[in-house]
């Protein structure tokens, strides 16, 4: 019998020593979880100007990377637009932005400081050029913003470059044939609203809430832009060329501005953009974030519902960072 008992104690003994080791190895798993530390440290991320899509789009995006990468602080920093966005990554002012490929381009062609360091992370929505005009002022064409005082967007924007590249396609000179204003989209349609403009240019996502609002309470119109200037500005040459294509305003876009038809007009992708300095990780969650808030960012910037799991590598003219390729692997069906 106690024998018996003894072999029994010890078989008892043994089971609650295992039990014992593997609770203690749960809690080191918990405690001490395998694989990397999860991403830390500060960033910045240089947005656009106040009430452009951009701006918007970061502060959005800012609540979700809070969420998802908490170890992570994230500075938002206004900036005129495209260009300025660019130079302050490329040169480390900031580690994440967003700019129009055909101002990837040109950085690049111009071998600005830091050009061979960009990387991309994702291919987002598409800008959309929105000539804005008056009603009363009848401006039905590009060629009709000859002698006209015209809102072409802030010196670092890509709206500047936009909106020369369509002036000289339209055989303007944007130094001579109109009055040139360096305004941003905060500003612009007020401009417009007191006289001080008789057009703007715009190239953001659809729609852009500073045209939305404007809309409402003035009446405004939105220049067709003829499908034949993409060709003028492809035959114009340079490397960004290639990047603008002819598209359409759908009707519901702004409604009454456009007298609820769909608006011919010029399309050019926008990208989220870091460098190689970035490390993986951080760009792998980063890249993360971003497509699974795409939805719910999209409830009130409504271009970011466009971003597209299938199409988001696509980030030509900048090659893919590693640590969003990453990403896509891992999701990849």
């Amino acid at each position: 019998m106690f024998t018996f008992v003894s072999r029994f104690g010890r078989v008892r003994l043994l089971q609650g020593a295992v039990a014992c080791l593997v609770a203690a190895g749960l809690l080191l798993w918990w405690l001490l979880p395998l694989g990397p530390p999860p991403p830390s440290g500060a960033v910045t991320f240089s947005t656009g100007g106040n009430n452009g899509v951009y701006q918007r789009y970061g502060t959005l995006l800012k609540d979700y990377l809070a969420r998802d990468l908490p170890l992570v602080s994230v500075t938002l920093r206004n900036s005129e637009g495209s260009q300025q966005n660019l130079k302050r990554v490329a040169t480390g002012e900031a580690q994440f932005t967003i700019a129009t490929a055909d101002a990837v381009a040109k950085y690049q062609r111009d071998k600005m400081p830091g050009a061979d360091r960009l990387r991309g992370c994702a291919r987002l929505y598409d800008d959309y050029v929105q000539l804005v005009t008056a009603r009363d002022q009848r401006i039905r064409s590009v060629a009709g913003l000859k002698g006209r005082k015209v809102g072409v967007g802030q010196d670092g924007s890509g709206v500047r470059l936009l909106a020369d590249r369509i002036l000289s396609a339209a055989a303007l000179d944007p130094r001579t044939d109109i009055t040139a204003v360096p305004a941003g989209i905060d500003t612009m349609p007020e401009l417009l609203e007191e006289g001080k403009l008789d057009a703007f240019f715009w190239s953001g996502g659809l729609p852009t809430a500073a045209v939305q609002n404007l809309s409402s309470r003035f009446d405004i119109s939105l220049v067709p832009l003829d499908p034949a200037l993409v060709g003028q500005v492809h035959a114009a040459g340079g490397a960004a060329s290639r990047y603008y294509r002819a598209a359409e305003m759908p009707a519901d876009a702004y409604g009454r501005a456009q007298d609820n038809k769909a608006v011919p007009t010029i399309a050019v992708a926008n990208l989220l953009v870091t460098t190689d300095r970035i490390s993986d990780q951080l760009v792998e969650g980063f890249t993360r974030t971003v497509i699974r808030s795409r939805d719910r960012i999209g409830e009130n910037v409504h271009p970011a519902q466009l971003v597209d799991l299938r199409t988001a590598i696509y980030t030509d003219p900048l090659p893919l960072h590693e640590g969003a390729k990453r990403y896509y692997q891992s999701v990849k069906p």
